[in-house]
């Protein structure tokens, strides 16, 4: 139950990056002389697709760890 609530944590970030990363970066082409406001918002993005995967992957292995891959090779 702890490893589901890491993975809905991991997931709940996700879900702010992935708002505040096209944000920052549509933010940074309007303005044209803020590069500063576009490697945040890249790193955003990055962090936003690394935080999904991590937050997918916990949550699978968190419903699926203990089951038996194939449940006929227990008999």
């Amino acid at each position: 139950m702890n490893k589901l609530k890491k993975g809905l944590k991991y997931m709940f970030f996700c879900l702010l990056l992935i708002v505040l990363g096209p944000y920052l970066i549509t933010l940074s082409f309007i303005n044209d002389t803020a590069l500063f406001i576009l490697i945040p918002g890249l790193v955003a993005a990055a962090g936003a697709i690394f935080m999904g995967f991590k937050g997918i992957r916990t949550i699978m292995s968190a419903v699926f760890d203990g089951v038996p891959a194939n449940p006929s090779s227990e008999d």
